[in-house]
């Protein structure tokens, strides 16, 4: 017997039941050749055990490739969310660096503030004393100046109102 499919037994074993000899008396029943069939079913029998273990085999290795897929589907998945976690963790890392960038930026520019008004009060304070000084010594030399005058023309010092004895 030539190799044929088990679709094509099972196809074949319907046409000889649907054309087989009804019974009379007996609606349902039909006579077949017991010997083609019993062939048939045996032809059958012998591919099925090839056939479901090929299927079998098949549904396996389907199992086997979702199991597969789902493992690396798995495997991305937590590697995403590594990476996601990390990029996170980044950008905390950059935020507290700006912040505490920022607060060094305001903390110099503090600084800075306070050294101008510490200079500014030094200056002063000592363009202060130095005016204190120039006129302590201007007051000094009108001093100097009107006794050298006295000594030196005691005659002005009547007529001039300006200058005082000191």
């Amino acid at each position: 017997m030539n190799e044929r499919g088990i679709e094509e037994l099972i196809s074949t074993l319907y046409e000889m039941v649907q054309d087989a000899w009804g019974l009379p008396l007996g609606a349902d029943k039909c006579v077949v050749e017991r010997d083609k069939v019993l062939d048939l079913l045996d032809e059958i029998s012998n591919q099925l055990p090839g056939e479901l273990k090929q299927a079998k085999t098949i549904v396996e290795s389907r199992s086997e490739v979702i199991n597969n897929a789902k493992r690396e589907a798995e495997n991305i998945l937590k590697q995403a969310q590594a990476q996601a976690r990390q990029m996170v963790s980044e950008e905390e890392i950059y935020k507290q660096a700006e912040a505490e960038g920022n607060n060094m930026i305001k903390a110099a520019q503090d600084k800075i503030r306070e050294l101008k008004q510490v200079t500014n009060d030094y200056v002063d304070d000592a363009m202060r004393r130095s005016e204190e000084a120039i006129a302590e010594a201007l007051s000094e030399i009108r001093e100097s100046r009107a006794k050298f005058s006295a000594l030196v023309n005691p005659q002005a010092k009547a007529d001039s109102p300006i200058i005082e004895d000191v």
